[in-house]
């Protein structure tokens, strides 16, 4: 038996704004305010991802690093990501992605986020908001059960996104049916292009000349 699928991106798409930095200073300020002091070294290694001297991966760890540290346990982590997560779903959600995902479950799709942002916060979202399933940048969780400040695998981007969700859909045992997917940004072309159904959300200038080429759906979330 065939599944529908209605895959969403959650940075600018679910969400108004990003939520990586936000969700770091969240946890600094709440649990050792003293790391604010490496703010300007958060700010070099952003100014090095736009020279492209790293890449978006390394940026997420370096700042990891900086802002959360080296290594936590899980147990250290619940409450910062349960406290972030309420924060944002109160203050940062698109009224129109609720609708949507809301239509979306009436369907019978089964929902899916699939976020370049790390699962280990965003499955939390996801779930408040009544995901079925989260894909998104895994975190090395070591022998001492600690979550690291290094990407296991691949940053859940561009066309890693794409590859992370197939390789989701074949461990789950799913058949695809209907795919509809929703997304801010033109890194997301490989999954618009593999999708049945692509939507264009809140989209910037080039997703936007993108999805009026391809002739995919825009929409304003608000």
């Amino acid at each position: 038996m065939t599944t529908d699928f209605a895959i969403y991106d959650m940075d600018r798409t679910v969400t108004r704004r990003a939520t990586w930095t936000p969700f770091l200073l969240h946890c600094a300020v709440r649990s050792a305010p003293w790391r604010l002091i490496f703010i300007p070294l958060v700010i070099v290694s952003m100014l090095a991802y736009v020279a492209k001297l790293i890449d978006r991966g390394r940026l997420k760890e370096i700042n990891h690093r900086l802002l959360l540290g080296h290594n936590r346990h899980p147990a250290e982590l619940k409450p910062l990501i349960e406290s972030f997560a309420e924060k944002t779903l109160a203050t940062n959600v698109c009224p129109g992605a609720l609708r949507a995902i809301a239509r979306d479950k009436a369907e019978g799709r089964r929902v899916v986020m699939a976020t370049a942002s790390y699962r280990f916060y965003a499955r939390e979202i996801a779930e408040r908001l009544g995901f079925d399933d989260c894909i998104g940048t895994n975190s090395i969780l070591g022998l001492d059960d600690r979550v690291h400040a290094k990407i296991d695998g691949q940053n859940c981007y561009g066309p890693a996104k794409l590859a992370m969700i197939l390789d989701w859909l074949e461990k789950s045992g799913l058949q695809r049916g209907h795919v509809r997917f929703y997304s801010d940004h033109a890194s997301d072309a490989p999954v618009f292009e593999w999708a049945d159904e692509a939507v264009a959300v809140n989209p910037h200038d080039r997703l936007r000349r993108l999805a009026g080429e391809r002739g995919w759906d825009v929409v304003d979330w608000g």
